[in-house]
């Protein structure tokens, strides 16, 4: 039986509805303005390669891979959109730009900028460019100002008088460059990568300078291309699978770290739990900013690792590098908990001959981030424009991030005395 184009249309309607009341009931849409562009714009067309149950699936569409298998454009998840959205607080007769291109998301932009606003969507790609602008027209978006460019140094003439009101990021980029492009008081939303942990982070642009002012939301897009394309600087320990990264910080020697691995680890229990469905990304985001020499480790999964018991799952550790010896966060399941999901201790392994100093200095810090910070509100963050110039290395500066264009500095709340005296979560 062949589906006539009506049927189709009614289908789609009827689905693009219901996820809208998904993401409602979800608290990922909470304004009038932001729920009636997701009702109005048809994902659908948008993403043509998919069945219509999959289009209007609250998940991600890959749209463009490499020869290899990997993704490097897609429609983002409408939870996700709908979130950033909201953070950018895009108003009638706005002026603004979307990096990371697709057109999905630039025709929800432009209906929340409305026929008096100015909306332009920029991509390295040409063929995501083209893509954009082909649907943009089937829609009824062709008004849409559609650039091929690298972001890192937008083209002359793209920024209005006065910067752009909202500028909305959905690449995952590691700096921020477009403080300069930026009206002040205006809002500029990115998934921002710090030390590897990705947060969609909305901020105001306050003298010059960006500020958070909303949770930090954890996600995950496609990476940023071209000059802005970030660096892991990723080591290997020879012969045993084990690879650790520093994207912020100066990477350390880890040669000197193989007979490290060949013996047993000490451990350093923290008394310290967590929920199985309770996320941790926050003490990660704290212990980067608060050790020195923090990376991240990964494990080749048949690597001649057998001491780093059990290895990472999922997500690299947490870990710390102190000259032959260093120190990794992991957890232990220790019962069931409330809900049947499991609940979990911060045990921290240490290796080498100086690795319980190691484990025991990173316990610390994982003691101070649950009697000071656990709890409390979000941390926020402070954005300042560097020029362009690469700032000196003047040793370990706790919670601030170097980047080329940034200095981001992360401030954290502490808890009231009453709610930060138990030892345990």
């Amino acid at each position: 039986m062949t589906t006539s184009p009506a049927t189709e249309v009614s289908d789609a309607s009827e689905l693009r509805h219901q996820l809208v009341e998904q993401l409602h009931a979800d608290n990922h849409i909470r304004t009038a303005a932001v729920e009636r562009a997701f009702r109005t714009v048809p994902r659908h067309v948008f993403a043509p390669e998919v069945p219509l149950e999959a289009a209007y699936a609250d998940d991600t569409v890959p749209t463009r891979h490499t020869p290899d298998g990997r993704v490097i454009s897609s429609i983002s998840a409408p939870w996700l959109q709908a979130d950033m959205l909201e953070a950018a607080r895009i108003q009638p007769g706005h002026h603004v730009l979307e990096i990371g291109s697709g057109g999905y998301n630039a025709a929800l932009i432009a209906e929340l900028a409305g026929p008096t606003g100015h909306v332009t969507t920029l991509d390295i790609d040409p063929a995501v460019t083209e893509r954009a602008a082909r649907f943009l027209a089937a829609t009824g978006y062709d008004d849409v100002r559609i650039v091929t460019a690298d972001a890192e140094h937008l083209p002359a003439g793209l920024v209005p008088d006065g910067g752009f009101d909202a500028i909305v990021v959905t690449v995952d980029t590691w700096d921020l460059p477009w403080i300069g492009a930026l009206a002040e008081g205006g809002r500029l939303v990115a998934p921002l990568r710090l030390h590897g942990y990705h947060w969609a982070i909305g901020f105001t642009k306050v003298k010059g300078e960006l500020l958070s002012d909303e949770p930090l939301i954890v996600c995950g897009f496609v990476a940023m291309q071209g000059a802005g394309a970030w660096n892991t600087n990723r080591r290997t320990v020879p012969g045993t699978g084990v690879h650790l990264s520093w994207e912020d910080g100066t990477p350390l020697p880890v040669g000197q770290l193989a007979p490290a691995l060949t013996r047993e680890p000490t451990f350093i229990r923290t008394n310290i739990t967590v929920g199985g469905q309770e996320p941790f990304d926050l003490l990660n985001l704290y212990l980067a900013g608060a050790l020195p020499g923090f990376c991240r480790l990964e494990v080749d999964p048949d690597g001649d690792n057998g001491v780093l018991n059990p290895p990472p799952q999922h997500w690299p550790a947490a870990a710390i590098v102190r000259g032959a010896s260093l120190a990794r966060l992991t957890h232990e399941r220790i019962d069931d908990g409330d809900d049947g999901k499991g609940r979990y201790e911060f045990v921290v392994h240490g290796y080498g001959d100086q690795g319980h100093l190691a484990a025991q200095e990173m316990a610390k810090q994982v003691e101070h981030w649950q009697h000071n910070h656990r709890g409390a509100r979000c941390p926020l963050l402070t954005v300042r424009p560097t020029a362009g110039r690469t700032p000196m290395d003047a040793g370990h500066e706790p919670h601030v991030f170097a980047k080329k264009h940034a200095r981001i500095t992360v401030d954290w709340p502490i808890v009231p005395s009453s709610e930060g005296t138990s030892s345990t979560g």
